[in-house]
Protein backbone atom coordinates (compact mmCIF):
# COMPACT_ATOMS: atom_id res chain seq x y z
CA UNK A 1 0.00 0.00 0.00
CA UNK A 2 1.67 3.38 -0.98
CA UNK A 3 1.09 5.63 1.69
CA UNK A 4 3.61 8.37 0.29
CA UNK A 5 2.13 12.25 0.51
CA UNK A 6 1.88 13.87 -2.85
CA UNK A 7 3.96 16.79 -3.99
CA UNK A 8 0.86 19.29 -3.32
CA UNK A 9 0.16 17.85 0.07
CA UNK A 10 4.12 18.47 1.42
CA UNK A 11 3.43 21.82 -0.11
CA UNK A 12 0.31 22.23 2.13
CA UNK A 13 2.09 20.85 5.34
CA UNK A 14 5.02 22.83 4.73
CA UNK A 15 2.79 25.98 4.49
CA UNK A 16 1.39 24.69 7.73
CA UNK A 17 4.60 24.52 9.71
CA UNK A 18 5.16 28.10 8.51
CA UNK A 19 2.04 29.74 10.07
CA UNK A 20 2.32 27.67 12.98
CA UNK A 21 5.91 29.23 13.51
CA UNK A 22 4.99 32.58 12.85
CA UNK A 23 2.10 32.06 15.16
CA UNK A 24 4.80 31.58 18.24
CA UNK A 25 7.33 34.30 17.06
CA UNK A 26 5.27 37.12 15.65
CA UNK A 27 4.55 38.92 18.97
CA UNK A 28 8.19 39.57 21.13
CA UNK A 29 8.19 36.80 23.56
CA UNK A 30 7.63 38.03 26.98
CA UNK A 31 11.13 38.77 28.94
CA UNK A 32 11.16 36.19 32.21
CA UNK A 33 10.34 38.46 35.92
CA UNK A 34 7.69 40.56 36.97
CA UNK A 35 6.59 43.80 34.18
CA UNK A 36 8.38 46.86 34.79
CA UNK A 37 7.02 50.01 36.95
CA UNK A 38 5.47 52.73 35.10
CA UNK A 39 7.91 55.88 35.03
CA UNK A 40 5.07 57.73 36.83
CA UNK A 41 4.33 55.73 39.78
CA UNK A 42 8.77 55.30 40.21
CA UNK A 43 9.06 58.55 40.53
CA UNK A 44 5.65 58.55 42.48
CA UNK A 45 7.71 56.31 45.07
CA UNK A 46 10.72 58.23 45.17
CA UNK A 47 8.84 61.29 46.05
CA UNK A 48 6.75 59.98 48.98
CA UNK A 49 10.21 58.07 50.13
CA UNK A 50 12.06 61.72 50.19
CA UNK A 51 8.73 63.76 51.25
CA UNK A 52 8.29 61.41 54.00
CA UNK A 53 11.89 60.08 55.39
CA UNK A 54 10.60 58.14 58.27
CA UNK A 55 8.09 56.32 56.32
CA UNK A 56 8.79 52.79 55.55
CA UNK A 57 8.17 50.12 52.48
CA UNK A 58 5.01 48.72 53.80
CA UNK A 59 3.64 52.85 54.79
CA UNK A 60 4.40 53.98 51.02
CA UNK A 61 3.06 50.63 49.79
CA UNK A 62 -0.28 51.18 51.93
CA UNK A 63 -0.64 54.94 50.59
CA UNK A 64 -0.06 53.72 46.77
CA UNK A 65 -3.14 51.36 47.53
CA UNK A 66 -5.13 54.35 48.90
CA UNK A 67 -4.70 56.05 45.01
CA UNK A 68 -5.54 52.40 43.69
CA UNK A 69 -1.95 52.00 42.53
CA UNK A 70 -0.91 47.94 43.90
CA UNK A 71 3.00 47.60 44.35
CA UNK A 72 4.29 45.34 46.88
CA UNK A 73 6.41 46.94 49.80
CA UNK A 74 9.61 44.33 48.48
CA UNK A 75 9.49 45.95 45.22
CA UNK A 76 9.49 49.40 46.69
CA UNK A 77 12.44 48.60 48.90
CA UNK A 78 14.04 47.30 45.82
CA UNK A 79 13.32 50.23 44.16
CA UNK A 80 14.27 52.88 46.57
CA UNK A 81 17.66 51.23 46.98
CA UNK A 82 18.68 51.37 43.40
CA UNK A 83 18.37 55.09 43.88
CA UNK A 84 20.29 54.87 46.97
CA UNK A 85 17.16 55.51 49.69
CA UNK A 86 17.59 53.00 52.36
CA UNK A 87 14.04 52.43 53.83
CA UNK A 88 13.47 53.97 57.12
CA UNK A 89 15.21 52.34 60.02
CA UNK A 90 12.65 50.60 62.68
CA UNK A 91 14.22 52.11 65.14
CA UNK A 92 15.61 55.48 66.11
CA UNK A 93 17.45 54.35 69.79
CA UNK A 94 20.10 52.20 71.13
CA UNK A 95 20.42 48.90 70.59
CA UNK A 96 19.74 46.08 72.58
CA UNK A 97 23.05 45.37 73.36
CA UNK A 98 24.23 48.91 73.92
CA UNK A 99 21.29 49.01 76.40
CA UNK A 100 22.38 46.44 78.20
CA UNK A 101 25.87 48.02 78.23
CA UNK A 102 24.56 51.28 79.14
CA UNK A 103 22.46 50.37 82.05
CA UNK A 104 23.89 47.69 83.14
CA UNK A 105 24.40 48.94 86.58
CA UNK A 106 20.41 49.26 86.97
CA UNK A 107 20.08 45.74 85.39
CA UNK A 108 19.00 42.45 87.49
CA UNK A 109 18.23 38.96 85.13
CA UNK A 110 16.45 36.04 86.56
CA UNK A 111 15.78 32.63 85.32
CA UNK A 112 13.76 29.38 85.69
CA UNK A 113 15.90 26.42 84.80
CA UNK A 114 15.01 22.56 85.69
CA UNK A 115 17.56 19.80 87.22
CA UNK A 116 16.93 16.26 87.33
CA UNK A 117 18.34 14.83 90.62
CA UNK A 118 19.62 10.93 90.89
CA UNK A 119 16.18 9.79 91.47
CA UNK A 120 14.90 11.93 88.26
CA UNK A 121 12.74 14.46 90.42
CA UNK A 122 12.24 17.48 88.40
CA UNK A 123 13.59 20.50 90.45
CA UNK A 124 12.97 24.04 89.55
CA UNK A 125 15.70 26.84 90.69
CA UNK A 126 15.08 30.50 90.19
CA UNK A 127 18.12 32.65 90.66
CA UNK A 128 18.87 36.27 90.00
CA UNK A 129 21.76 37.90 88.86
CA UNK A 130 22.98 41.40 88.74
CA UNK A 131 24.59 42.12 85.41
CA UNK A 132 26.82 44.81 86.35
CA UNK A 133 28.42 42.68 88.67
CA UNK A 134 27.75 39.76 87.67
CA UNK A 135 26.70 38.76 91.37
CA UNK A 136 24.04 35.94 92.06
CA UNK A 137 21.86 37.87 94.50
CA UNK A 138 19.37 35.16 95.23
CA UNK A 139 18.82 31.52 94.22
CA UNK A 140 15.99 29.39 95.27
CA UNK A 141 15.52 25.53 94.58
CA UNK A 142 11.66 23.73 94.60
CA UNK A 143 10.27 20.83 93.54
CA UNK A 144 6.35 23.17 92.47
CA UNK A 145 7.39 26.25 91.69
CA UNK A 146 3.86 27.60 92.15
CA UNK A 147 2.98 31.82 92.07
CA UNK A 148 3.92 31.74 96.07
CA UNK A 149 7.12 30.61 95.91
CA UNK A 150 7.82 32.81 92.95
CA UNK A 151 6.63 35.64 94.84
CA UNK A 152 8.45 35.05 97.94
CA UNK A 153 12.20 34.32 95.92
CA UNK A 154 11.32 38.14 94.31
CA UNK A 155 10.76 39.39 97.96
CA UNK A 156 13.98 37.47 98.90
CA UNK A 157 16.22 39.25 95.58
CA UNK A 158 14.86 42.64 96.44
CA UNK A 159 15.86 42.54 99.98
CA UNK A 160 19.44 40.39 99.23
CA UNK A 161 19.69 43.97 96.71
CA UNK A 162 19.22 46.21 99.31
CA UNK A 163 21.56 44.73 102.02
CA UNK A 164 24.27 44.80 99.08
CA UNK A 165 23.43 48.02 98.53
CA UNK A 166 22.99 47.41 94.23
CA UNK A 167 20.12 49.01 92.84
CA UNK A 168 17.72 48.15 90.37
CA UNK A 169 15.97 49.91 87.56
CA UNK A 170 15.08 47.21 84.81
CA UNK A 171 14.38 43.55 85.74
CA UNK A 172 14.53 40.80 82.59
CA UNK A 173 12.57 38.12 82.61
CA UNK A 174 10.99 36.07 79.76
CA UNK A 175 7.08 35.10 79.35
CA UNK A 176 7.51 31.70 81.55
CA UNK A 177 3.68 31.22 83.23
CA UNK A 178 5.40 30.73 86.50
CA UNK A 179 6.03 34.56 86.59
CA UNK A 180 2.65 35.76 87.82
CA UNK A 181 1.48 39.72 88.57
CA UNK A 182 2.74 39.79 91.91
CA UNK A 183 6.33 38.41 90.76
CA UNK A 184 6.33 41.34 88.53
CA UNK A 185 4.72 43.79 91.32
CA UNK A 186 7.18 43.31 94.02
CA UNK A 187 9.78 44.67 91.75
CA UNK A 188 7.25 47.59 90.55
CA UNK A 189 7.15 48.54 93.87
CA UNK A 190 10.86 48.81 94.56
CA UNK A 191 10.58 51.42 91.26
CA UNK A 192 11.90 48.81 88.77
CA UNK A 193 10.26 48.15 85.33
CA UNK A 194 9.86 44.79 84.31
CA UNK A 195 11.24 43.99 80.77
CA UNK A 196 9.94 40.97 79.13
CA UNK A 197 12.27 39.27 76.79
CA UNK A 198 11.36 38.19 73.01
CA UNK A 199 10.00 34.51 72.69
CA UNK A 200 13.01 32.28 71.74
CA UNK A 201 15.55 34.90 71.66
CA UNK A 202 18.46 33.53 74.35
CA UNK A 203 20.49 36.37 73.25
CA UNK A 204 18.02 38.98 74.85
CA UNK A 205 18.85 37.68 78.38
CA UNK A 206 22.65 36.41 77.53
CA UNK A 207 23.87 37.14 80.85
CA UNK A 208 21.11 34.45 82.76
CA UNK A 209 21.51 32.28 79.89
CA UNK A 210 25.00 31.90 80.34
CA UNK A 211 25.31 31.68 83.91
CA UNK A 212 22.72 28.58 83.36
CA UNK A 213 25.24 26.77 81.40
CA UNK A 214 27.81 27.53 83.71
CA UNK A 215 26.28 25.69 87.01
CA UNK A 216 25.19 22.81 84.14
CA UNK A 217 28.78 22.33 83.00
CA UNK A 218 30.49 22.88 86.31
CA UNK A 219 27.77 21.86 88.64
CA UNK A 220 25.50 19.68 87.22
CA UNK A 221 27.23 17.86 84.74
Amino acid sequence: MDISVPGHAQTLLRWHRDLVRRKWTYRKARQPGRPPIDAEVVALVLRMAKENPRWGCVRISGELRKLGIRVGATTIRTLLRRHGLGPAPRHCGPTWAQFLKAQAEGIVACDLFTAETVWLQTLYVLFFLHVSTRQVVAVGVTARPDSTWVTQQARNATMDLNDRQLSIRFLLRDYHVKFARAFDEVFRTEGAAVIRTPIRAPRANAYAERWVQTVRVECLD
